[in-house]
């Protein structure tokens, strides 16, 4: 019998909930809103509270008899064509550790692309996993990232033939995406499973013109945070799962581990209602989408000064695969200023904000939320920016690295390196040290430094430099790059030794 994608169970048991008046003497204590100062409530609304309710015993009951999130993970599973759905109410980011922990162990190897998010290398750090880095696949000219091919793959299979999979984070922040299919082949000629970091990308199984989603591709599992391009809260999060190389029961074990015992109804609700209105109406929605994004990208490309990247500049032999329209890529450099400085000010101008910011471009991300309205807007912002020319600061310089430079050499466990004996040491000091923490220019977050690597000179540059410019790195100890925790002293016991 087909699934009756017109339900939405965790949406229907948090209805029936609030009919009943139920008298609940569990948490949340604000007893769904009874306990919020009005200040609060003024704030946020009195439904987010009257809605924030305990699964175990308040959702459904102290067995969770009633199968409510059960039943609307397989829904979810049904409607985008896996096997397995897992929601998750922490984010990707504990989502992507689930499934690197459901494939390696500790002092196990595993191929991941370099150009990871922070919340990869973390799952390195906390696993003990080594990691074995794919290189990415480098447009010099625009200084640009993009995800490896089945060829990277293959050569980082040759020198790891001991590896437990592969991770791939596609598509990036940028919008632009890897060879799945290709990649999947060559992970499972080894009898080996691929894990896609697909964060960007929750919208792809809901219309064709978008990239092949990681599923339909091949990929064994699939990581996908609704909050950044579906209609999700914030930390919503699904990691799909298909075929035998990954144990289901594993991967839910796994998430089990590291994820809360207190999920948020909220989240769960979102999720729910998201793949709801994709099942019943995904297809007319992102088509809709998708004409709005070539409009604005027609719209912007008259626009002097302003440059809008699409498939033709950013996909093609050894660059990038595919491309997400949607991910609106525009180069400010025309205007004689930088991304962070055009990002800056149209959020204060024009109260725009922009999703990611680099040293010549600015990213705008359309999703079924927006409208003609909201791209007027936009483009009402854009023009205004691109009035500014010679009043903008100019870009500061930013040594930007090779892509050697990108690529240091990993020389001790992340786990070792990040436990181990630190100490904080002038930038200068610290080129040819091992890192002791993550370093990672956000968004998009990848780290330029990652535990239990060797500082290359060019990375220590790019870092200071760019935050001279306007880059962030939260993640640092010391966020303005003049300091850098390395391992103490001779406590830098290498891999293998």
């Amino acid at each position: 019998m087909k699934p009756d994608h017109s339900k939405a169970p965790v949406l229907d048991a948090l209805a029936h909930h609030r009919r009943a008046r139920s008298a609940s003497f569990t948490p949340p204590g604000h007893k769904q809103g009874s306990g919020v100062d009005a200040r609060v409530a003024e704030v946020l609304g009195t439904d987010v509270f009257a809605a924030d309710v305990l699964v175990m015993s308040g959702l459904d009951d102290r067995r969770m008899s009633g199968d409510i999130i059960a039943e609307a993970e397989a829904l979810m599973a049904d409607a985008v064509g896996a096997e397995n759905a897992f929601f998750s109410t922490c984010g990707s980011s504990l989502s992507v550790k689930s499934a690197m922990l459901a494939v390696a162990g500790p002092h196990e190897r595993l191929l991941v692309s370099r150009n990871a998010h922070k919340s990869v290398v973390a799952g390195l750090v906390i696993a003990g996993i080594e990691p074995v880095w794919v290189h990415p696949r480098w447009d010099a000219g625009m200084h640009l990232a993009h995800p490896p091919g089945p060829e990277e793959v293959a050569e980082a299979f040759d020198r790891a033939p001991d590896a437990k999979g592969m991770l791939l984070i596609s598509p990036t922040a940028y919008g632009t995406s890897a060879d799945i299919r290709g990649i999947a082949e060559v992970c499972h000629a080894r009898g080996r499973p691929l894990v896609v970091d697909e964060a960007w990308g929750a919208h792809y199984p809901w219309h064709p013109d978008l990239p092949t989603w990681a599923m339909d591709a091949g990929a064994d599992v699939c990581v996908t945070s609704v909050h950044k391009m579906g209609a999700g809260l914030e930390q919503a999060s699904v990691f799909h799962h298909q075929g035998d190389l990954v144990d289901p029961d594993v991967l839910r074990q796994r998430e089990d581990l590291l994820g809360t015992t207190s999920p948020s109804v909220l989240i769960y609700a979102a999720l729910d209602g998201w793949r709801r209105q994709m099942a019943e109406q995904g297809s007319a929605l992102l088509g809709a989408t998708l004409d709005l994004a070539g409009q604005l990208r027609e719209g912007i490309a008259r626009l002097t000064g302003l440059t809008p990247l699409g498939g033709a500049e950013l996909t093609g032999p050894q660059l990038a695969f595919g491309y997400d329209p949607l991910m609106v890529v525009t180069d400010v450099s025309g205007l004689g200023t930088s991304g962070y400085a055009a990002a800056d000010w149209l959020r204060r101008h024009r109260q725009t904000n922009v999703g990611l910011a680099d040293h010549r471009r600015i990213v705008t991300q359309l999703t079924h939320g927006d409208s003609g309205g909201s791209c007027l807007d936009l483009m009402d912002a854009l023009t205004e920016l691109v009035k500014q020319r010679g009043h903008l600061p100019p870009p500061a310089e930013v040594r930007l690295p090779s892509p050697t430079g990108l690529e240091q050499e990993n020389v001790m466990l992340p786990r070792d390196a990040y436990f181990g004996p630190v100490e904080q040491v002038p930038a200068e000091d610290a080129v040819g040290r091992i890192a002791a923490e993550t370093a990672s220019p956000y968004p998009p977050g990848v780290p330029v430094l990652a535990p239990g690597e060797r500082i290359d000179r060019e990375a220590v540059d790019y870092l200071r430099s760019g935050v001279a410019a306007g880059m962030f790195v939260p993640d640092a100890v010391d966020k303005s790059m003049r300091t850098v925790r390395v391992v103490a002293g001779n406590n830098q016991n290498m891999m293998g030794d």
